[in-house]
């Protein structure tokens, strides 16, 4: 293989890959030392009584082209994540930071090969699916008054549709420990993240100690698909909507996301009428 100058260093081979993402995590961890910030760090066994937003999706998928084995290990590694987070409190002020709160991802730790997106490409790798962690954490923030301190965001047509369209079904990205999520709790109360799997499904919900006055909704606008080259992408603009709840007025409408995906699945599934 030969240099490209253009080339980043991280795309020359496999071990400046590794190299890159080593120096990463060291940047990560030093910033965390230095950024003043306060990371939520205390559980609370006992329930907070209000209920802000809750969120479930099913753990396995099945269907074609879908690997059952690393569909299996996901759901191991879903289990073994969600026993570190279940009940984690975020007092007013704090941040809540996906890695500082979960720790490395290693084999010691139980965690398996399961489905990852590195460059654009699905593979195998250890600690695959936890970006449906990811993803299920930010659905209940964005319905929440929350504020979001770090999001990264990979494609969300990962694969088809199936039946109704779902807001943050997918597209967080997570990888230990230098692309996080983060969110703060800037509220004047504390907040409480509870996280636990089923047999057949992931479960999420956000509590509080009151009642918001606000609630939340999550729309999107100008969905479609786009070929640009040789390749097809979604398209969409998702926005979040504060809704008074004494009047049932939108009091406030923020851009979540400009949606700009590629689409990771066979092309002839892409409904031909949702094509622009």
């Amino acid at each position: 293989m030969f240099w490209n100058k253009d080339m980043l260093f991280c795309d020359i081979h496999p071990i400046c890959y590794a190299i890159s993402t080593q120096k990463e995590i060291c940047r990560r961890h030093l910033k965390n030392l230095l950024d003043g910030e306060k990371y939520a760090r205390g559980f609370n066994a006992e329930k907070l009584p209000n209920i802000i937003s809750k969120r479930e999706i099913i753990l396995i998928k099945k269907g074609v082209g879908v690997d059952p084995e690393l569909q299996e290990n996901k759901a191991v590694n879903l289990k073994i994540a969600c026993g570190k987070l279940n009940g984690i409190t975020i007092h007013p002020g704090e941040v809540f930071s996906l890695w500082i709160t979960l720790g490395k991802i290693t084999k010691r730790r139980g965690y398996k090969d399961g489905r990852v997106l590195v460059k654009n490409r699905v593979e195998a790798g250890l600690g695959g699916g936890l970006c449906n962690l990811g993803n299920v954490i930010h659905w209940l923030v964005l319905h929440s008054p929350l504020d979001v301190t770090e999001f990264h965001s990979h494609s969300d047509a990962l694969d088809p549709d199936r039946g109704k369209r779902v807001l943050f079904n997918s597209g967080t990205s997570v990888s230990y420990n230098y692309i996080d999520y983060r969110f703060k709790n800037n509220t004047g109360q504390d907040i409480q993240l509870l996280l636990w799997c089923s047999s057949e499904k992931l479960h999420g919900e956000l509590r509080s100690e009151r009642c918001f006055p606000y609630s939340f909704e999550l729309t999107e606008e100008n969905h479609h698909f786009r070929q640009e080259g040789e390749k097809y992408y979604r398209v969409s603009q998702i926005y979040k909507n504060t809704i008074e709840k004494s009047t049932g007025n939108i009091i406030n409408k923020s851009l979540a996301l400009d949606n700009h995906s590629e689409v990771m699945y066979d092309y002839s599934l892409i409904p031909k009428e949702m094509v622009r």
